[in-house]
């Protein structure tokens, strides 16, 4: 199958390129705009990536009280795993399921900062969208007490 390409062409400047598939903007057009990409390459944007990185994990335990509730019980709950003489792969889903609860967490967080900055009145979708986001923590806070009681179970009996 062959697939279609169009230009979209602003001034005689290449701007996007759209394909079936994907959509992508030159990389000649943004370096004109470095606050709409990060125009680093190699190690660099790797390292500037990190950057980001922890510069979120600083701003979710600062910000966030369930972050930091859930991120001591993530530590105790990891030590114990360390800890307990099961076999590699039960040690790896206890870990595991600990850590997605902290990645949904973070998500629920990034959701909630983002209708909050959009505005603070009520707004039916707004509170959707949290209730979906907590009901996500939720899920992964199940799913997790599930592993371990299964796992801990059987290693137990």
């Amino acid at each position: 199958m062959q697939m279609r390409r169009k230009d979209i062409r602003n001034s005689g400047e290449f701007l996007w390129r759209c394909d079936l598939d994907s959509v992508s903007i030159d990389a000649q057009y943004l370096k004109r705009f470095p606050f709409m990409a990060n125009n680093s390459t190699g190690i660099t944007r790797i390292i500037k990536a990190a950057g980001y990185s922890w510069q979120g994990l600083r701003a979710a335990w600062i910000n966030e009280a369930a972050f930091r509730q859930e991120g001591v019980a993530a530590v105790i709950a990891i030590a114990i795993a360390c800890w307990l003489d099961v076999d590699p792969i039960t040690r790896i889903l206890l870990i595991g399921s600990v850590v997605l609860v902290m990645i949904v967490e973070i998500l629920n967080s990034a959701i909630e900062a983002l209708v909050d900055r959009v505005g603070t009145d009520y707004h039916e979708l707004s509170g959707r969208a949290k209730d979906m986001g907590s009901a996500a923590v939720l899920i992964a806070i199940i799913l997790a007490v599930a592993t371990w009681a299964t796992l801990l179970w059987s290693h137990l009996r």
